[in-house]
Parts: C-alpha cells; sequence; structure tokens
C-alpha cells in the first residue's frame, strides 16, 4: 500500500523497499488510524507531495524537516511549507527571514514552498503524516525507513546536490551523504527557540546557489513561492 503510493519516477530508486515488512507494517499502522476515526495530516493524497513535484534526476536541493505541521490545514506535504491563505508557522517566517538578509528579497504573504518544489528543491519530511494535535506521534513507525533510503539512494546515484540539515535531528542524515559528491550545509534549526543561535546569519541560500552555478546547474529562485 505505501509502496505502490510512491510516485512512479522515485519506485526504481527505491526497489529495494518493495517487499519490506516494515512499509507493510506502517501501511497497516496508517489503515487502523483512519479506521479508527483518527485525522491524519497531510491527507492521503499528499503524503508523497514531495515526490511528486520532483523527479530524482531533478533534485538539486533538499531540505530536510522531522514531521508534517499537525494544525489544521497546514501540512500539504511539503516539509516547512504551508497551503496558500494558511498563516505562516514561525520557523517558516525565521527561514524567509534569513533569505531576505542573505539575498534581499522580500518575503511573500503566502507561507507556500511549491514554487521551490517546482525548480527541482525536495521539502522532504523524515516521517510523512501526523494525527493532528500530536506532534511526532506517527515517529518510528517506519517512515523513517523511507527517507532514509530516499536519502541515501539519492546521494549514491545523483551529484551536485545541496543538502541543507537544519537542527540536530536532520544532521544525523548527514551519514547518509557522500560529501564528495554533494554539499551538505548544516546549522541549527529555524525554531524561535534556535534561529538567532545561528541559523539567522547561515548564508545557506546564497551558498547553495554559488554550489549549484559552480556545477553548471540553474540557480534557484528562491522569491518564488
Amino acid at each position: 500500500m505505501i509502496f505502490e503510493a510512491i510516485p512512479a519516477a522515485w519506485q526504481p530508486l527505491l526497489d529495494a523497499l518493495r517487499q519490506s515488512p516494515i512499509l507493510h507494517e506502517l501501511g497497516q499502522f496508517l489503515n487502523g488510524e483512519l479506521a479508527a476515526g483518527k485525522t491524519i495530516y497531510p491527507p492521503r493524497s499528499q503524503w508523497f507531495s514531495a515526490l511528486a513535484h520532483v523527479a530524482p534526476d531533478q533534485v538539486k536541493v533538499v531540505i530536510l524537516g522531522q514531521d508534517p505541521y499537525h494544525g489544521a490545514g497546514q501540512a500539504h506535504g511539503l516539509s516547512f511549507s504551508v497551503p496558500p491563505g494558511i498563516k505562516k508557522p514561525p520557523s517558516l517566517n525565521n527561514i524567509w527571514k534569513e533569505i531576505a538578509r542573505d539575498l534581499g528579497l522580500t518575503p511573500p504573504q503566502d507561507g507556500s514552498l511549491t514554487g521551490w518544489a517546482d525548480q527541482g528543491v525536495l521539502l522532504l519530511n523524515t516521517v510523512l503524516t501526523v494525527e493532528a494535535d500530536c506532534a511526532a506521534s506517527h515517529a518510528k513507525r517506519g517512515w523513517e525507513v523511507l527517507t532514509d533510503e530516499i536519502i541515501r539512494q539519492l546521494a549514491l546515484h545523483e551529484s551536485g546536490i545541496v543538502f541543507m540539515l537544519w537542527g540536530s535531528h536532520a544532521q544525523k542524515k548527514a551519514a547518509l551523504i557522500d560529501r564528495s559528491k554533494h554539499l551538505v550545509l548544516e546549522s541549527v534549526h529555524p525554531s524561535p527557540l534556535s534561529a538567532h543561535r545561528g541559523f539567522i546569519g547561515n548564508g545557506h541560500f546564497s551558498s547553495a546557489n554559488r554550489y549549484l552555478q559552480e556545477h553548471r546547474r540553474p540557480v534557484i529562485d528562491w522569491a518564488t513561492s
């Protein structure tokens, strides 16, 4: 149920997981939660939105989040992003503060990052679902096996990708990435609890574009939301 729902362009890269008992158990867990009447974010149709926006060979940047927003209407399958018309969460506001400082760009009114995704930014959470109002409720249920494999296979089969790892949770994934083939940018998380201890001022967005330019890849227009 889980593997079959992965966008077709990604399935060959993740073929080792096709018969994974862990993904089977994850599917059973999610079906059970829905059958019990629990609200899960994002909606089922958006669980794999991050992968649907960009094929593996089109990925230029990976921005790794933890798990989806757990408030009503916020999560739509892209890390840190919210749909148009939804108030920007504090972490996203801090991301835009750093972009404004780093690149001199004016933050947009809405918090959708689909414009980034459509340019080759993989906005991936390590856990792709969450129970309403219950942060990290679907952690350690199996999603991490899938998302670790996404990172591992991207790092193995592609080159010249920028991985932005913000906070200790994301930085643990650096072990999956060959730094001789890719750029790994690390800093504290953009959360209000830590953003002013190193996220604001990290220069990741200009650094990413310099690296892409050096590798003769189109840069990201960070102003496009």
